[in-house]
């Protein structure tokens, strides 16, 4: 083992089961992220964007000195080459979230044609509707012969080459005609994509503005469209989320089961071994190993997956999947794509856990692979599941933590309509009366990573704590939500404690907490088609720009972050993210996103590392937006006697 280390870094972050984790990792000398943070400073040239290495005659680093602007070999500016970096990790971070939209529209026309044992169509309803958005007629139809023709055309959204991704027109008309007049509408995926690198790569596009519109081409081809796409896919497959109850943080682990963590993105791996574990003659295998049977609990989106729609419970956010090996109570970790840290082999090698990687896309040096192919899906997820129950035997110290927490998740656009209206007034009309009339501030997306830059959920309870006190009913996703629900905020009861009184009678009259679960990174989308329901209700303007709204990303730190926080500017949102400026050594970029975007657009995107900042700029925001619309005065409401209902006109 390594040398041992001190607990130095034990105010890292705010959950206390990471804390004692922690604790436990310095004591056995094993390093995690949070170690390698604190001793490795970031670039200051690249962390700003001002490094170039796009061809070999650099690096080329474009520091400044005495007022003098540098520039790269080639005679690139430092406004050219900051775009460039912003750009490229915007094409990586659509890439990334599009095609995991790409592996969904497979697997549905796999299900569709009957290839895949195992998985079905789950969802019927949102199936059709799905159809009605791509222009399938439904008619006369097998629900498999529409799946056939909805997941065709999906997939045609990633190699289109000419027009609109179909779910364009799903947006607001004001705001597909800024697309438009933008030209920014984007025509396929792959295409917006290869063609944002394409921009990038050395002596071509070195317009610092025309790199950026070519960003928020890619951005939208993600958001309104794979990402999209995944969402209501994964919603056909797996069921769309209703609100349930379950439980979060590192004290879900069960001391007398086989604990299997599932980590990563992909709902397709992740429901099988949820539904296998409960096999009959996966339970007594289980037990004639010594268990009392199998607990499944999950990590990052991966976890939103199956907490969303099955209830599992989670074992928390990024940051912490190291520290539930830690605990010595992790039969095997299995993994699929993004935001797994290689890390992690590093740390399992140090106790008994099986990291097990699954998808082709994604292998760990030290980790046991084992290739999960959907058409094989019950087979190979019993497989895994039994090198979990075999590793059983193998443990030693177990020290899993006490915390844990209720939550209530599974809050989709269509359960919000059903729950304001009921099953035959299902309406967003309660939710815009309600901020019209001025109980409900605002509303505020808080999304995104844990980054270990930063103390572990700070930001992000910083801020929703304080803006539900200030009456702005929270939506979260990703790691946020479950960062978010593992201090209280996504229980009823955080209204009648937390929030302010006009959010308080809302959420009390409806029975719902003042933060929602809206489910992993990728739904995002959600937060998109809950934003343009709200415009299309009506009262509050005609494009998402209007809306007394903000989206925030406190604790960022992946290139999806990026493309997240554009999509979202480019759809009219004011958006901010924490801990660092990747374009800080441009000020012309800087203007670009903010200004500039706010001309075109409606919308904008600044980097502020200052959570108070953060929280002063929304509510200032959200306030400017109230007093726009002329609803920034509170109605008090009036009970109108005899005499007063005489009055009225009729």
């Amino acid at each position: 083992m390594a040398e041992k280390k001190t607990s130095a870094n034990q105010d890292r972050t705010k959950n206390p089961a990471n804390k004692s984790m922690l604790e436990k990792a310095s004591c056995e000398g094993i390093s995690t992220m949070f170690d390698r943070a604190a001793a490795m400073k970031p670039c200051p040239i690249g962390s700003s964007g001002s490094c170039c290495k796009m061809c070999a005659m650099g690096p080329c680093r474009l520091v400044s000195k005495g007022g003098e602007e540098k520039c790269g070999v080639c005679g690139a500016t430092i406004h050219t080459v900051v775009a460039r970096n912003f750009a490229r990790a915007v094409a990586a971070g659509a890439s990334a979230h599009s095609d995991h939209g790409r592996g969904l529209a497979l697997s549905l026309l796999a299900v569709a044609r009957g290839e895949m044992s195992g998985y079905q169509i789950t969802d019927e309803k949102k199936l059709h509707l799905m159809a009605e958005y791509l222009g399938v007629e439904t008619a006369d139809k097998t629900k498999e012969k529409i799946a056939e023709e909805v997941a065709e055309i999906a997939l045609s959204n990633f190699g289109r080459q000419e027009g609109a991704i179909d779910y364009v027109s799903r947006a607001t008309e004001p705001r597909q005609k800024i697309w438009s007049k933008c030209e920014v509408t984007p025509r396929g995926v792959d295409r917006e994509v290869i063609e944002l690198l394409h921009r990038t790569h050395a002596g071509t596009d070195q317009d610092p503005e025309e790199i950026l519109d070519a960003a928020v081409k890619a951005g939208l081809s993600d958001g309104w469209g794979g990402s999209m796409l995944a969402t209501d896919i994964s919603d056909i497959l797996f069921g769309t989320p209703a609100a349930l109850a379950t439980k979060v943080n590192l004290g879900v682990l069960a001391d007398d089961e086989v604990n299997i963590v599932v980590h990563g993105h992909e709902p397709t791996l992740s429901s099988m071994i949820v539904a296998v574990s409960t096999d009959p003659e996966i339970v007594e295998y289980a037990k004639s190993k010594g268990a009392k049977g199998v607990n499944i609990t999950g990590l990052c989106c991966t976890s939103n997956e199956t907490l969303m729609r099955q209830g599992i419970k989670s074992a928390g956010n990024f940051l912490s999947q190291e520290l539930a090996i830690v605990t010595g109570a992790v039969e095997a970790m299995v993994v699929d794509i993004q935001c797994v840290a290689q890390g992690l082999a590093r740390v399992a090698n140090q106790y008994h856990t099986k990291l097990i990687t699954t998808s082709e896309k994604a292998h760990i040096q030290g980790a046991q692979h084992m290739h999960f192919d959907e058409h094989r899906g019950v087979e190979i997820a019993k497989d895994i599941v039994k090198v979990a129950i075999d590793n059983y035997a193998n443990r030693k110290e177990v020290n899993i933590p006490q915390e844990q927490e209720d939550m209530v998740a599974g809050f989709s656009h269509e359960y919000i309509r059903y729950m304001l209206g009921g099953r035959f007034r299902e309406s967003f009309r309660p939710l815009n009366d309600n901020i019209i009339n001025g109980r409900i501030q605002g509303l505020a997306g808080i999304v995104g990573c844990n980054n270990a830059r930063v103390v572990q959920d700070e930001g992000m309870t910083f801020l929703v704590e304080n803006l539900i006190r200030n009456n702005v009913l929270v939506v979260v996703t990703g790691c946020c939500a479950t960062g978010s629900a593992q201090y209280g905020f996504l229980k009823p009861e955080a209204a009648l404690e937390m929030a302010g009184d006009g959010l308080r009678e809302v959420c009390e009259t409806v029975g719902i907490p003042p933060v929602l679960h809206l489910g992993s990174c990728v739904d995002n989308s959600r937060i998109l088609t809950v934003l343009t329901e709200v415009v299309k209700e009506g009262g509050l303007g005609n494009d998402i720009s209007d809306l007394p709204a903000v989206g925030i990303a406190p604790e960022w730190m992946s290139e999806k972050a990026l493309s997240i926080a554009t999509y979202c500017a480019a759809s009219g949102a004011y958006v901010m993210l924490g801990v660092t400026s990747p374009v800080a050594a441009s000020t012309e970029v800087v203007r670009l996103m903010t200004e500039g975007w706010e001309e075109k657009y409606g919308g904008k995107l600044e980097f502020e590392p200052d959570y108070h900042k953060i929280l002063e700029k929304s509510l200032d925001a959200i306030q400017k937006k109230r007093q726009a619309l002329n609803i920034d005065v509170k109605q008090e409401r009036v009970l109108y006697d005899m005499e007063m209902r005489r009055s009225l006109e009729v």
